[in-house]
Parts: structure tokens; sequence; C-alpha cells
């Protein structure tokens, strides 16, 4: 068997917004936050790139 030794891939807007959904339904405020301070870390990348 081959083991790939590749980087996984980055999280995408989509997938944050799906742990956004997870940790509200669970009531996790604590991962709720980190996970809004990364997507604005993300957005902000996004507005810069636009520039």
């Amino acid at each position: 068997m081959r083991i790939s030794a590749r980087k996984p891939s980055p999280l995408t807007v989509d997938d944050y917004l799906d742990l956004l959904n997870l940790a509200t339904r669970l009531g996790d405020l604590k991962w709720q936050e980190e996970i809004i301070r990364k997507l604005s870390c993300l957005q902000d990348n996004l507005s810069e790139v636009g520039k």
C-alpha cells in the first residue's frame, strides 16, 4: 500500500461555516469565537489580494 506524503488541503470558507454551524449547535462559544476570528482573517487576506 502506498501512503501519500502530500500536505492536507487548507480549509475553505464553506468548511469554516460548517464548523461554525456545528459549534453553534453544540453551544461551544469559545470554538465559535475561534472560527469567526479565522473567517475574519480569511476575509482580510482576500481583501488585500483584491487591492
